[in-house]
This record gives structure tokens, sequence and C-alpha cells, in this order.
């Protein structure tokens, strides 16, 4: 699952970490002592009782060279983190609002280690009571950008706050006030009144590599204020894993540096001391960190913060249109000379794709002449645009190449904006799924708009191509290999017409959005329906 990783807490007990500590130094102590003395048996000499003599310099030398980097990193870098304690108003609805990860209660108790959720949620959890308002507090991190005492942090973080308390590494405390916040990207921008602050220094998220050393800052489970995690970076360019709006984009820097709820808005750094990253989510079945953390990259950060600091909101740019990546599966229906480019499944009306004349199956290539990797780089590339730039992209309809001009529009949270949609799909006999006509009753079952045309997937087999493609009962099945689909017998004669072993292109509707999913057919497979 994934887990923000703001925490909503007020105290902790310090017995119960100070007991561990104490039992790990006894343990470890009589760990030592039981070595030396089995060593010294094995040789023949007499035990010695004590500590070893230390290692000569010239065998540790490259790790203490190491330590001392990063010990310089993190002198130079924690001056510049905070400790961001909010206060909201909510009601006991606003804290168990299924798929909300990124606001107040975005955490439930069974995603957090056991002993917290009373911190995070009161005693008992989330008793079933009558919603009722009620004082929250959340503890998050966040990062000075300037010395004049502009912060960014998290949209999470602060989203609801009526009160925001910033305590600095010196351990002074200031009111703060929210400048604006990057919804999108999931950003705020807060201001403190002080000056002469420890900032931190702008790094180029573009030239992060896998396997890069970075730290992450900031205040895990909200009561360990101030710490420092050491790893590599584990990806980068991952797509955004949240399914509670497909429209928000990824390019998310993965890391095995530890984070915790409580480190959402502190900095992920590079080995200069550079900001490269906001830490915002992990994805964990536990709900504490597993390795696998994710950070908001500078580029991102940096354009958003500028623009809020200067206006106090962002502007995001958004074309109207639903994307897939290409892949090796799909490039050659497609007429497609490498696996690389964004292929438009959806094409919003009346929005800007719509209005440049971009079509369903166009492959996007490259963007004002620079080359389009994937579906992800484009959205995010767009909607760094200010609204009504005119822009160029080359496409390839049907194998030829075109230029389209395009005038970027705005993004609107709750609108028509570009987005790689999810899809699913597919099917027949030898697919492993059975389909319907879109009658009345089966568009109501589905909730399939009037607009929406083609065959409903009644039900799919478990482990068949259909279902190992993510098709699901309620999809709707568009096109076969470009070709549209009229109804439910319309879409059986296309995939029987298909030869054996060949993959079928499907152009999928599913959950209002629509993407292309490549199936590969079981010639074995005999069942009824496809």
């Amino acid at each position: 699952m994934s887990v923000s990783t703001k925490s909503l807490v007020e105290k902790t007990k310090k017995v119960a970490v100070l007991a561990g500590v104490l039992a790990t130094i006894l343990f470890a102590g009589g760990f030592l002592i039981h070595d030396n003395v089995a060593r010294a048996a094995m040789s023949g000499a007499e035990p010695v009782i004590g500590a070893a003599a230390p290692l000569p310099e010239s065998s540790v030398s490259p790790l203490v060279a190491l330590d001392n980097a990063v010990e310089a990193v993190a002198q130079r870098v924690t001056p510049a983190v905070v400790n961001v304690s909010v206060t909201s108003r909510v009601t006991q609805d606003d804290t168990s609002d299924e798929g909300d990860s990124q606001g107040f209660g975005g955490l439930s108790p069974q995603d957090l280690p056991p002993g917290f959720q009373q911190f995070f949620f009161g005693q008992g959890g989330m008793p079933n009571m009558k919603p009722q308002p009620q004082i929250e507090h959340g503890i998050g991190s966040g990062v000075i950008v300037s010395p004049d005492g502009y912060i960014v942090t998290n949209d999470h973080v602060v989203d609801g706050a009526t009160q925001m308390r910033v305590t600095l590494d010196d351990r002074r405390v200031f009111p703060a006030k929210l400048v604006g916040v990057d919804k999108l990207n999931d950003l705020a921008v807060i201001k403190i009144d002080a000056h002469n602050l420890h900032s931190i220094a702008w790094g180029d998220s573009t030239q992060v590599k896998p396997g890069e050393t970075v730290l992450a800052f900031g205040s895990p489970f909200g009561y360990f204020q101030f710490s420092v995690t050491r790893g590599i970076v584990s990806a980068v360019d991952r797509p955004n894993p949240c399914s509670d709006d497909a429209r928000k984009p990824g390019d998310f820097i993965q890391t095995d540096a530890a984070i915790n709820p409580g480190n959402s808005g502190g900095p992920l750094v590079n080995a200069y001391g550079e900001l490269v990253g906001i830490d915002t989510f992990i994805i964990s079945n536990s709900g504490s960190f597993a390795g696998a953390g994710f950070a908001i990259p500078s580029q991102i950060v940096k354009a958003s913060a500028e623009e809020i600091i200067k206006d106090g909101k962002v502007s995001h740019g958004y074309l109207g249109i639903g994307m897939n990546d290409v892949t090796p599966d799909n490039a050659s229906f497609f007429n497609l000379p490498d696996a690389s480019g964004a292929i438009v499944s959806q094409v919003t009306p009346d929005s800007p794709a719509s209005q440049a004349g971009l079509e369903r199956g166009d492959v996007l290539r490259d963007l004002n002449g620079k080359k389009i990797a994937n579906a992800g780089a484009l959205q995010v590339a767009v909607s760094e645009i200010k609204p009504g730039t005119p822009i160029e992209l080359g496409i390839l309809r049907n194998g030829k190449a075109e230029t389209i001009k395009a005038t970027v529009g705005e993004y609107h949270q709750n609108g028509s904006e570009e987005a790689e949609n999810g899809g699913a799909g597919e099917g027949h006999g030898k697919l492993g799924l059975a389909v319907d006509n879109l009658t009345p009753d089966v568009r109501q079952q589905y909730n399939v708009p009037q607009q929406v045309h083609g065959a409903a997937i009644e039900r799919v087999q478990p482990g068949s191509p259909a279902d190992n493609a993510g098709l699901a009962p309620g999809d709707v099945i568009l096109e076969v290999n470009r070709h549209p689909v009229e109804d439910a017998e319309n879409f059986v004669n296309q995939v029987h017409a298909t030869p054996a072993g060949k993959d079928i292109l499907l152009l999928v509707w599913s959950n209002g959005g629509t993407s292309y999913r490549v199936v590969h057919p079981d010639g074995n497979a005999q069942q009824n329906g496809m």
C-alpha cells in the first residue's frame, strides 16, 4: 500500500526506547565477551577479557573516509531542515475517507507499527462514533530554501491547517503562514518571520542516477526530530502509484534511504548536500519504511516553489489526452521504429489536444524538438509549461511523421486534464473472457457513459491472458487492432479473425479513462466466450 509519510504524533514513550537501547548494549557486550573467550580457547592462549585492540588505520581508512563525508553533508544540511507542527480542526469522517493517504487521517491504525497507533489516533485507534469536530495535531518535515524564511514541505502536511509552528535545528520555534500550495505535485510553501537563516542549495534531479548515494532528513514518527538516514537512489522516473487521481504526474525518485511517517516534506540530498528531492511517501505493508521510499524530484520542486513564492499559486499546463507508454509489445501495432514515446489513447472533447487535431492512436515522439521518452515524461513536461504557451509536437500517425501545433491549456483540479489513464479489457475464447452488449442494464451496472460504445467484459477467467493483461468485469472494449468494436458479436468476430499466435491490441475504457493493451492469446484455450 502507498502510505503518506506525515505522522500525527503528540507524544511518545521514552522508556521503551531506552529499554531497547539498554537491551541491545547488554546483548552486544555479552556476545563480544563470549567471542573473545572462544577465540582464545581455540588458539590455546589465555582468554582476554575486555575490549579488543582497535584495527589499524590502514584497514579502515575507506570506511572512515565515508563516515567523514557523510558527517560533513549532514552538518551542512541539518541547519536547513525544520520540523513542522500543524493543528487542524476536522471531523471524524475526515479521518476515515477511503483512499485519503494525503491529508490528515490518511494513515489508518493498521498502517502503523505496533505501539504507535495510540499516538496517531488516540487510545483505541478510531472508534466507531458519530462524526464530530475534533482537533488533530500533525507533524511533518520541511526544508528552508531561502534565508528570509521560505520553507518547502508537502501539501498533505499542511492541508487543512488552522495553525502551523516551525521548529528550527537550533530549537527556536516560529509561527508559520501558508504562502501557497501545488496540489497536483503535493507541494506547499510556508513562511516564517526570520532572516539570515541557513538554506539549502538546489541540486539538479535530472542528473540523479540509480546507485548514487543520497541522504534523507526529517522527523520519523514526529518524535525523532532532525534524523538523517543514508542510502542510494534505487530508481528514477517512477510513475505515480497512487490510484486516487491518475492525472497526477509521477517522475518520482525511489530510494532505500529510510523514510518513515513524519518524514514528509523533508529533503533528499546528494553527496554535495544539494536538494534533489522532497520526501513524500513510502510503499509498505506495515506503514513503516520497507526499503521503498519516494521523493518529488527537485526539477519539479524548484519550479513549483519559485512560482508559489512569486505569485502565491501554481498554474499547470495540460493538453487533454490519455496516454500509454510505447513498449516492445505495442510498438509494432503503430509501425514504430523503437519503443519510445507516448501513445494517445483518449482525446478530451474541446481540449487543447482536440483543437490542435490530435487523434487517438497518434504517437507523440517529441515536444518542441526534445525527444519524448515515455508518457510520464511528457506528462511532467507539459505540466511545467505555462498555460497559453504554443508548442510543437512531433507525432507519428499511421507510421507517417507529422508536426502538430498546439497551445497548452490550464490544469484545473476537478476538470479534464492530461493524464495517463489506466485501462483494461481484451478478450475471447483464446483470451479467457466473456463479453456482453452495452444494454441499458449493463451501462447502469458498470456506470458506463452513453458516449462509450463497444463490448462490455462480463467475466474474466483467473490466470487467462485477459487476466494477465489486467482486464476486469465492467471494462469496455472499444477497438481490436485499431478497428472499432460495434457490439459483442463484432468483437468476437474480430478476435477470431486474428491469426493464431498473434498478439492483439485492444483499446479499453475503464473507470472513466481509455488505454491501449496488448494481449498475448492462448491458442490452446477452449472455453465459452473469448
